[in-house]
């Protein structure tokens, strides 16, 4: 069947910095009509039967403010990169069982979720668009973008044909392919190719069999929906060779060094097709605790390594180009072999790429820029380079206001409330219509008695780390470095106790704290059993099972935020050991610019600006600074809130450039 293009240059050229007699991208690959998309001839890529080699980046729309991303895709096309990709998270976009949020919610990330829009907005910018559905995504995102409410169902097994899962995969997939089935090119639209799962050789032991029928199925899942572009898998080739795959499905390769090994080990698997690199890491993320901030490769490496990828005459997409933000409770998690076993992601997702966290120009654009250009044998009108936003270090702002943590149990919604004889992971609480609780921290409290002797043991493991608070004092010990991690109150060691004193014999109320630091991203299938909570075992004093639970979820949701009141003077207070919230207010006269908030002197907590939240910090970092993107100020008052966990400070400063406190 043919399909012929209809006049839709306006939407495809942007608007301005275009001064030269080249056509745009759309029009060069358009031009006669549409009969093709994205096809592979031989061991080569043909757009609507023109030669095309792709030269593209990731941006994810979920990580970078709506109103910037037209800001970054015209960055994109102004290196001369041809493709956008994006991952789709389905944990934002079906945050609760059933229901859906594609930008038309009222959530906390809803303003993030207009997919479509992004879509068509790259294709204003002259830009193809490379889209990966998952289900699972990675990404160093939450759960590696699967919704935690699929834990509530027991033994499911995620990433696999288990009928619990696929399920489940399917209502969400009936829902959001046909938002985007017209955005393909074939049909006038933007997208080129589409991602069928994400790294599943690597889902397992190394060149083990993998579950073909689940991919299968997520192949079938996207025609079904009235997907028709090329179908792609990735994976490294060099270590699982096709065990991720399909047959007819185009193979492409993920790495950050040695190009050679793994586009050799590709074009073995495939020597009758195009090479591609869907992943070239262009840098690489921070982990809370660090030794060090993390950049990745130098700036040698990664050009010596893309001279290398498009010496072979292979597509390349840059991982990432503009990394962007893990806002709120987003971030992921990393398994480790041995001790501490999970490395947390931190809220940053700078991931020293070529465009950085706040949309700044690096060394790194300037070499993939002149290195498109040098390779790129398709010539096309790009746009003049957008010009940085400005940064201002705005002036420190002093906490006036607080709530203790009675208070904040007090103010929790009712409905976020359990009463149970026996601890439970957050999961199955039954809230949010039955989809459990997702992210924040869960409040486990009851009433206990001590002898002069009393010690308490967690059974199995805190997920992820707990605080205890024995009549609403703070008694566990506040983390100083890893050396901490394998003593009470985090995820490494089991069945830990922790020893009261003497002076604590009688009745008290316990409390016991725990946060979700972030569920894996990646991994074996071991590693996708993440229930947060405890839940492993129960909690006993001297040897007796503690029963009667008051449990709370204490989400830290943009609305509830929104709603506080009741706050107190910080006035005469001591304010000594958390978990505390406490407000101030930045005052700002003109239009607002990015910034960073400085929590170097804080301890580990969340911050929110005008109700939305920015994310984690812990003070020992690497970084100890929150980007705050300027649409998300505004001119006047700004209200901070912090929920501080450990020991507050007095004020918060700003910076005009992130800060890490090991460089």
């Amino acid at each position: 069947m043919k399909f012929y293009w209809t006049i839709f240059c306006a939407l495809c050229v942007p608007a301005v910095g275009f001064g030269d007699n080249l056509p745009t991208l759309y029009e060069h690959y358009t031009d006669g009509g549409i009969s093709s998309g994205l096809e592979t001839v031989g061991v080569e890529f043909k757009l609507n039967g023109k030669d095309i080699t792709l030269y593209g980046g990731a941006i994810h729309y979920f990580r970078v403010h709506p109103k910037y991303w037209r800001d970054r895709l015209r960055k994109a096309r102004a290196a001369g990169l041809n493709f956008v990709e994006t991952y789709i998270p389905w944990n934002l976009h079906e945050p609760e069982e059933g229901m859906f949020d594609f930008g038309d919610g009222n959530r906390d990330m809803s303003i993030f979720l207009n997919v479509r829009q992004f879509i068509q907005l790259a294709q204003e910018e002259d830009l193809l668009v490379i889209i990966r559905p998952g289900p699972y995504i990675c990404s160093e995102w939450e759960f590696g973008g699967l919704p935690s409410w699929l834990l509530a169902s027991p033994d499911i097994k995620v990433r696999t044909s288990d009928p619990k899962f696929t399920s489940r995969v399917k209502s969400y997939f009936d829902q959001l392919i046909p938002l985007l089935s017209d955005l393909q090119f074939i049909l006038g639209g933007s997208i080129i190719a589409i991602q069928v799962e994400n790294e599943y050789g690597n889902f397992g032991e190394q060149n083990t069999p993998k579950d073909k029928k689940y991919l299968e199925f997520v192949k079938q899942s996207y025609i079904e929906n009235g997907l028709i572009g090329l179908f792609v898998t990735c994976d490294t080739p060099a270590f699982v060779g096709d065990t991720g795959s399909l047959p007819e499905v185009l193979q492409t390769a993920t790495f950050n060094k040695n190009p050679e090994k793994q586009l050799e080990a590709l074009k073995k698997l495939q020597p009758d097709r195009p090479l591609m690199v869907m992943e070239y890491w262009s840098g690489w993320y921070d982990h809370w605790l660090d030794d060090s901030h993390q950049t990745g490769l130098t700036l040698k490496e990664f050009e010596d390594n893309l001279e290398v990828i498009l010496n072979y005459n292979s597509s390349v997409n840059i991982y990432m180009l503009h990394g962007g933000t893990s806002f709120g409770f987003m971030n992921g998690a990393d398994p480790l072999s041995s001790s501490p076993f999970y490395q947390f992601d931190a809220t940053s997702y700078d991931y020293d790429a070529p465009i950085s966290e706040a949309g700044d120009y690096n060394e790194k654009y300037a070499i993939l820029e002149k290195t498109v250009a040098k390779y790129n044998p398709v010539k096309t009108r790009l746009p003049d380079k957008p010009e940085e936003s400005k940064k201002f270090a705005y002036p420190s702002v002093n906490m006036t206001e607080f709530l203790n943590f009675e208070d904040i149990l007090a103010k929790i919604d009712a409905n976020n409330k359990v009463k149970s004889s026996d601890v439970m992971s957050m999961e199955l609480l039954n809230i949010n219509q039955g989809s459990g609780q997702s992210y924040g921290y869960i409040n486990y409290q009851t009433k206990i008695n001590l002898t002069k002797n009393s010690s308490l043991t967690i059974k199995g493991h805190v997920r992820d780390t707990v605080m205890l608070l024995l009549d609403g004092v703070q008694r566990t010990k506040i983390i100083t470095g890893p050396s901490d991690l394998t003593g009470f109150g985090y995820w490494v060691s089991s069945d830990t106790e922790f020893h009261f004193d003497e002076a604590d014999a009688g009745s008290h109320t316990l409390d016991l704290l725990v946060e979700n630091w972030g569920r894996c991203n990646y991994g074996y299938p071991e590693n996708f059993l993440q229930q947060k909570g405890l839940w492993e075992g129960p909690v006993s004093i001297d040897s007796v099972d503690v029963k009667d639970w008051d449990i709370t979820a204490i989400e830290l949701k943009s609305d509830w935020i929104k709603r506080l009141n009741g706050w107190r003077s910080v006035e005469n207070s001591s304010l000594e050991t958390g978990p505390f919230l406490l407000k101030g207010e930045l005052e700002i006269s003109d239009e607002p610019g990015d910034t960073w908030i400085n929590m170097s002197q804080w301890g580990k907590g969340v911050v929110f600006i005008n109700g939305f939240n920015i994310g984690r910090y812990l003070y020992l970092g690497p970084p100890v600074s929150l980007f705050i993107p300027a649409p998300i100020l505004q001119k006047g008052t700004n209200k901070i809130i912090v929920f501080e966990q450990y020991h507050p400070a007095s004020a918060v400063s700003f910076s005009d450039k992130p800060i890490f406190v090991k460089q």
